[in-house]
This record gives structure tokens, C-alpha cells and sequence, in this order.
């Protein structure tokens, strides 16, 4: 007797186990695992969550829906931030070829020194400190033998004014170039 409850427990459950993998069946029959994202964004995910990817690197890119191929461009400090870019975006789904434009930035102790006063002046001064905040500073700031480039978005004209000054501030700097964008209102 003690026998057939448990047979009749176990086939009762075995049955409500049954019959709920059926009935949420057709919830998840149309998801591959990921959502359906648009390649642009996925691309971009991939490259901010690069774990080298920091305020003194810019990465760009361009997708070609049609064809699948996407086009990595800008410059970096380290070549594991270009090896890790190229992987990630490679293995995406959609993709069907990546075009390398990124530029590894030359090793130098002069850039180094001026990528640090560079950071300092910019985000240590009062109204700039807060696009230093979060995982993914809104400047970047790119030392290239002496030469400066800031890109990135700002909120309005004044930062990116403030921005440049504080740039051009830093002692030994050659030249700057102000690529800030200022955010669209809407």
C-alpha cells in the first residue's frame, strides 16, 4: 500500500511537471536565448564592456546592416583593447566580417605624464567633475605625441568651452582638438 501512494505521488507529479512545460511552451518558442537587438547596439555593448576600455581610449564603429560588416576605428592606449574589440564583435551573430581601423596609441612616458594632467585639469575642475561619474567617463581624452583630442558628449556649449580650456591649460601639450559633441535636447 505504502508502495502505490508513492507511485500515485510521483505520476501526480510528474504530471503537473508535464503539463506546465507544455503550457510555458509557447511563452519562449520565439526567443533564440537573446532577444533580438538591433547589430548597432550589440556592437556597442560589446565594445563598452571591454574591461581595458577607459577614459584614455576611443572606440568607433560603423555596421553595415546589409552586408553584416562592421568597421572598428579610433585609438587606443593598449593592444589588448584592440584584440579584445576585434574578438567581441566578430562573434556576433550578423556579423560577417570586421574591418580593423583602430590605431594603438605609441608607448611614451611624455603622453602618460600628459594624459594624467589632461584627466586632472578636466575632471578636477568644479563643473566637469561629474561626466568623470559612472563606468564610462563621457570624455576621452586622447594623447597622441603630445597632441590632445577630446571626444565625447557634453551636455552643453559652456562644458565643451570649459573642456577645451582646461586642455589647453596642460604644460606641454602641442595642440588641441576639441571633438566634444554637445547633447541634443528633445
Amino acid at each position: 500500500m505504502k508502495r502505490t501512494i508513492q507511485s500515485i505521488l510521483l505520476a501526480g507529479a510528474l504530471a503537473i511537471g508535464v503539463s506546465l512545460t507544455f503550457a510555458a511552451s509557447p511563452i519562449f518558442a520565439g526567443t533564440s536565448g537573446q532577444p533580438a537587438q538591433d547589430l548597432a547596439n550589440q556592437v556597442r555593448h560589446q565594445l563598452v564592456m571591454i574591461p581595458y576600455y577607459n577614459v584614455f581610449d576611443d572606440l568607433n564603429y560603423s555596421v553595415d546592416n546589409s552586408t553584416g560588416v562592421v568597421t572598428l576605428s579610433g585609438a587606443v592606449t593598449q593592444p589588448v583593447v584592440k584584440t579584445d574589440a576585434l574578438s567581441a564583435v566578430k562573434h556576433l551573430s550578423g556579423v560577417t566580417r570586421v574591418v580593423d581601423n583602430i590605431q594603438v596609441l605609441p608607448l611614451s612616458p611624455f603622453d602618460n605624464r600628459i594624459r594624467v594632467a589632461e584627466y586632472r585639469s578636466i575632471y578636477g575642475f568644479g563643473g566637469l567633475y561629474r561626466y568623470g561619474l559612472g563606468t564610462q567617463p563621457s570624455i576621452h581624452i586622447i594623447v597622441d605625441n603630445g597632441h590632445v583630442t577630446l571626444v565625447g558628449v557634453v551636455d552643453n556649449q559652456a562644458d565643451k568651452n570649459i573642456a577645451n580650456i582646461r586642455a589647453n591649460s596642460v604644460p606641454g601639450v602641442f595642440s588641441v582638438t576639441n571633438n566634444l559633441r554637445v547633447a541634443e535636447r528633445s
